[in-house]
């Protein structure tokens, strides 16, 4: 039987679909995607992969599309959405709006050309000489399906950007997608990126409400990330939100022969966060470092879940991922890195940690190894701590004050894991997020 949200889903499609971009193969992969979305349904506790977040029971209700906005879009804004510390990295920013490209911002001298280019979405989506996004529009087989059938059927807009082989670029590109509304809404997005052979590029992303509209927000992202030959990547997150905000993210990245990838993961509360990421190692000698820190408060519910998958070998894969929880916040992490027979000379370490400063919080974590291969070097572990009271003590026999002591210890905490971002600037300017979060604990 299906449920309310899942009838309300392929109502609004039938209403809005036939005005969603694209032409040519596109109407036909979105009626697919919500013809698999359908017969499928939302992911519940009984899908293994799906037991601690179970979206049957959390979505209610399904909102309908957010609609085009008419706000400005300028310095201003973008301090307001993103705080002043992100706003101020100096960087090229392409920027989305309820789904919708809506701006650029690009400073003298780094403009779009041989070295870097990008498309909105709307505007390739079937376009001859765009076959590489219809093949990354295929649907999946596995427990990505009703996320990726929801986004495939409604995205609206995203970034399609190629960094040209053997660029060095000195700028991050940040996308930038805003929901602005002043009702609830939905938004899907999906961002494409091609980081072609011998390339360095840092890409951004940040997930943000504006006022309102940040309490107000059920949203897929897709990012699709492909990492060339001896080409360096680094891709830093942010999501930020308010206790009614839904967002089911998916990052799908392939790292080819020697390619290196950084990934970052940042979530400032959201009432329900879902990350997902899979990586898979399609060329020998790739190395990965993929780390995160989720901060949550109130019923906050923030899920991590990875698929590390070495295929080839002599790779190197490591994941870091931290949570500090208060009241009564839940996290979760799944890891699961699977080493297959041809993957010899494997180098994979994993490790989860949360920091609980309630007893009403709570942290499920399942690190998983499967492994296939006999010449491997691969570890996991998982810990849940609460604030070390003989530190407590030490911080307050030197005159600090308790709040004080405690804001430090939690500082400490976070820090590992935010020393992963290597660009200084947006490290520091995730540090100031992390502070503005860590203002608000009781």
């Amino acid at each position: 039987m299906r449920t309310e949200a899942e009838d309300q889903l392929a109502r609004q499609f039938a209403s809005v679909g036939s005005g969603l971009p694209g032409k040519g193969w596109v109407p036909a992969a979105r009626k697919e995607a919500i013809t698999r979305f359908t017969r499928a349904g939302l992911p519940h506790r009984r899908i293994e992969e799906w037991k601690y977040t179970d979206l049957r029971t959390a979505i209610k209700s399904a909102f309908a599309p957010a609609g085009a906005s008419t706000r400005k879009v300028d310095s201003a804004l973008l301090a307001e959405a993103l705080g002043p510390d992100m706003a101020a990295v100096r960087c090229i920013r392409l920027v989305l709006l309820n789904g919708r490209f809506v701006a650029s911002f690009v400073p003298d001298g780094h403009e779009e050309g041989a070295v870097w280019a990008f498309s909105p979405l709307a505007e390739v989506l079937g376009k001859p000489g765009y076959e590489w996004v219809q093949s990354a529009f295929a649907m999946v087989d596995d427990d990505r399906l009703a996320v990726r059938a929801i986004n495939t059927a409604f995205v609206t807009d995203g970034i399609a950007l190629r960094v040209a082989a053997g660029a060095k670029l000195d700028l991050p590109i940040h996308i930038v997608s805003i929901t602005d509304a002043d009702e609830p809404v939905a938004v899907a997005t999906r961002n494409l990126v091609r980081i072609e052979a011998g390339a360095k590029a840092t890409v951004i992303e940040s997930h943000v409400g504006l006022g309102e509209a940040a309490v107000m927000r059920q949203a897929t992202s897709v990012t699709q990330l492909t990492v060339g030959e001896k080409a360096e990547a680094h891709h830093i997150q942010h999501l930020a939100g308010g206790p009614e905000t839904m967002h089911l993210g998916q990052w799908d990245v392939e790292l080819t022969d020697r390619a290196i990838y950084r990934g970052f993961q940042l979530t400032t509360g959201a009432g329900l966060a879902r990350n997902e990421c899979r990586v898979g190692f399609t060329g020998p000698d790739a190395k990965l470092d993929l780390s995160g820190l989720m901060l949550g408060r109130g019923r906050d519910h923030i899920d991590t879940t990875l698929v590390v998958d070495h295929t080839t070998t002599g790779c190197e894969s490591r994941e870091l991922f931290k949570a500090v929880l208060d009241d009564r916040a839940r996290a979760v992490f799944q890891g699961k890195v699977i080493v297959a027979p041809e993957a010899q000379k494997t180098d994979g370490k994993q490790m989860a940690q949360a920091l609980m400063l309630s007893p009403d919080a709570e942290f499920d974590s399942k690190p998983e190894l499967e492994i296939y291969a006999d010449d491997v070097a691969c570890g996991h572990g998982s810990t849940a701590a609460e604030l070390d009271s003989d530190m407590l003590f030490y911080l307050r026999a030197r005159g600090i004050p308790l709040d004080e002591a405690r804001a430090l210890l939690i500082q400490s905490f976070a820090a590992e894991a935010l020393e992963k971002i290597d660009d200084e600037t947006i490290r520091e300017a995730a540090r100031a997020l992390t502070l503005a979060w860590l203002a608000g604990l009781r």
